[in-house]
């Protein structure tokens, strides 16, 4: 396998588009430049199907899934592919794989990130990186420790609008931005809510202790798949989680954020069943709706920055300088930069539709020549990168801290504390009961 990927390192090497005749490399069975990348799946439904259509131009050899009936579209598809449900014994068993698409639920992310990374596989992984700070930390330096190409998948980081949106912040479009409000409408499912009592019998297409995987044991319920793990703390990562990734990508590319210097948060009242308001606080499941504040120190032509998260319905001000009618933001979310000089409005991934307000500053406004490379594809960067070529822009290095950044919202959620946060030694500063929350335990049987 080492040898396989070596050459198609070199391949890469040759130039994009470059064909090596088999008579000029020789050697029975060797390989061409033009031979395909073998592919496999974990967690193929939803997102991860749509991840692997992106990639159909290489061999999708292996999908592995703990729900048939989930998954069934994508074992349609590509009736090749051998089937799986543990991705310990995928792993395992295919040998020639060269690299892997993790598309789990949140809390199945990391550890199977890293099984494929301490396997030696290039590594695709969905948003959010991890379900733990502590596991973004171990992912992004094993990847750096393995040479494998990484790519998270925002996808929204690969288009134009995140790179013009940058080059204005650069360019000084509004001066020096001190401000950002972000929001995001999810989530769009349960939320604030108790754990169900009932237990009804596991379907038979599901395997449910794989599904649970390193969280704690607890009886199936269709409570929590599919999507519905979203919201559950054990789970998922909350509306910040599921969405943060995308919105506040912009805000750390554009602004060259480091880690925050302190993060505080406010939140919807949980509402126990029964009226129970003697046990306010909700341990299985995010609240409704949430504001998080996170700080930031000045950096080298940058002043301190503060970034105010909103989501479940909640939204900052609407700007004056917007006329009435004009969208604020997209159907997933959005952002407003201020700065000294002006204002800049956009969406949610890739900082869709950005606009400087008033309009007729947007008109006026002569706009830099582009400075950053442009993206041949979310996907296909990786892929690329995957032969040898140049790293993919929300490889693990840039994904780990980001992931990390938005995660730490969480924590101050769960804890209603104001967090002053020490990223060297991973840890709050003067709280041990809340830097419990940077890592997690894993059943038996489930490891980093």
């Amino acid at each position: 396998m080492n040898t396989r990927r070596q050459f198609l390192a070199g391949a890469a090497a040759l130039g994009a588009g470059s064909i090596v005749p088999r008579h000029v490399l020789g050697g029975r069975g060797f390989k061409a430049p033009s031979d395909k990348l073998n592919i496999a799946g974990i967690g193929v439904a939803g997102m991860g199907a749509a991840d692997l259509r992106e990639m159909e131009g290489e061999q999708i050899v292996a999908l592995c899934d703990v729900d048939a009936k989930h998954a069934a579209g994508s074992f349609e598809r590509y009736p090749q592919a051998r089937r799986y449900q543990d991705f310990r014994e995928m792993l395992a068993s295919e040998k020639d794989l060269d690299a892997v698409v993790v598309a789990t639920p949140d809390h199945v992310h990391a550890v199977a990130a890293m099984a494929a990374i301490k396997a030696g596989k290039h590594v695709y992984c969905e948003k959010p990186l991890s379900h733990t700070v502590d596991e973004a930390r171990q992912l992004t330096a094993a990847a750096r420790a393995a040479g494998v190409a990484t790519q998270m998948g925002n996808q929204g980081h690969a288009s134009e609008s995140i790179r013009r949106l940058c080059e204005w912040i650069w360019d000084g479009a509004i001066g020096d931005v001190h401000e950002v409000h972000a929001w995001t409408p999810h989530p769009v499912w349960p939320q604030g809510i108790d754990r169900p009592k009932e237990t009804p019998e596991v379907p038979g297409t599901l395997a449910w202790d794989l599904w649970l995987g390193p969280a704690p044991y607890r009886p199936y319920h269709p409570a929590y798949l599919p999507a519905m793990w979203r919201g559950w703390w054990d789970f998922g990562t909350g509306g910040l989680g599921d969405m943060g990734c995308h919105i506040l990508d912009h805000v750390v590319w554009s602004l060259k954020l480091g880690p925050p210097t302190s993060i505080e948060a406010s939140h919807s009242t949980f509402v126990p069943t029964g009226l129970n308001w003697k046990k306010p606080k909700n341990s299985e499941t995010y609240p409704r709706a949430s504001l998080v504040t996170y700080r930031f120190a000045a950096r080298e032509g940058f002043p301190p920055l503060t970034l105010v998260w909103y989501d479940g319905g909640l939204m900052p001000a609407r700007p004056e300088e917007l006329p009435d009618g004009e969208p604020m933001g997209d159907t997933y979310g959005g952002a407003i930069y201020i700065g000294s000089k002006g204002k800049i409005v956009c969406g949610s991934h890739g900082a869709n539709g950005a606009k400087l307000i008033p309009p007729e500053k947007m008109k006026a406004y002569q706009q830099p020549p582009a400075s950053l490379p442009r993206s041949i594809g979310h996907r296909q960067e990786w892929l690329q990168a995957c032969r040898g070529g140049p790293k993919a822009g929300s490889n693990f290095d840039y994904a780990g801290p980001l992931t990390e950044t938005v995660l730490l919202g969480n924590i101050a959620l769960r804890t209603g504390k104001k967090l002053y946060w020490n990223a060297e030694k991973l840890e709050f500063t003067g709280d041990a009961d809340a830097s419990k929350f940077l890592h997690r335990e894993y059943r038996d049987g489930w490891t980093l």
